[in-house]
């Protein structure tokens, strides 16, 4: 991961949360230096010099990370120990697991899944060296939902999200080996997922708007697969566009069409 980075912005404070999104961190983990701060303008007149920054991870953060990442992966290999197959790992081949579908597990199972998807995220925050607690609840599609809730969790979710995602990928693969069989589990970050939903959807609406009234194609920045579902599902009753996913990971991106 990027350790630092230099920033630029209309004000130093809006060029150091540019640095921070860079980074996929919040303002107390880092350091920084404000090499310009930029020109002040009067009523419209005078120097619009940008603000510029130089911001650095702070190297007990940095080291949390490592030490989360190798945390995870021994957590890994362990589960993977358990098993005497030398076939690939089970989160390699999606195929080896039954999914389960909403309905299709007791209130017992359903709590056994909660239970381990629970202790592998606790793990991880363990790694991380972060105390937090793990509210638990449905989603609107009955997948369970782990919404970890706590103080300065922002390296949890890194830049659009691609910790999270990371830590989503690994509890699901962590819970599915345990369990033998797959269903639905969403980890959060504070409500960062809704939140994050709800500008994708704004996002959509606006390269829809785009597409149908220029009658060309809009294609998005590369997304991870949870949002480019967020995107196809925000935009399926509009009637005016077609949305379709391009390219090979990590750059497959959304394309949004006008219907011919």
């Amino acid at each position: 991961m990027r350790r630092e980075t230099i920033a630029e912005g209309p004000s130093v404070a809006e060029a150091l949360d540019v640095a921070l999104e860079e980074l996929g961190v919040q303002q107390d983990a880092v350091g920084y230096e404000v090499i310009n701060e930029g020109g002040k303008r009067l009523f419209g007149l005078g120097n619009d010099k940008t603000a510029k920054v130089k911001v650095w991870l702070k190297e007990s953060f940095a080291n949390e990370i490592e030490d989360a990442k190798r945390s995870a992966r021994d957590m890994l290999d362990v589960d993977e120990s358990e098993s005497d197959t030398t076939e690939p790992p089970a989160e390699l081949r999606k195929d080896s697991f039954e999914h389960k579908e909403v309905g299709d597990l007791t209130d017992e199972e359903m709590d056994q899944v909660a239970d381990e998807a629970v202790s592998a995220v606790q793990s991880m925050l363990q790694g991380f060296g972060i105390t937090a607690s793990i509210e638990e609840y449905e989603g609107d599609d009955g997948e369970i939902i782990l919404d970890v809730v706590g103080d300065d969790l922002g390296v949890l979710i890194g830049r659009h999200g691609r910790t999270l995602d990371a830590i989503q990928t690994l509890a699901s693969a962590i819970t599915n080996r345990r369990l033998g069989y797959r269903y639905p589990v969403l980890v959060d970050i504070e409500g960062y997922r809704n939140r994050r939903r709800v500008k994708l959807e704004e996002i959509g609406r606006r390269a829809a708007d785009r597409a149908a009234r220029q009658s060309e194609d809009v294609k998005l920045r590369p997304m991870s697969s949870y949002e480019r579902k967020v995107i196809h599902m925000s935009l399926r009753e509009d009637q005016r566009i077609v949305t379709a996913s391009e390219g090979e990971e990590p750059f497959r991106q959304v394309v949004v069409r006008p219907r011919g």
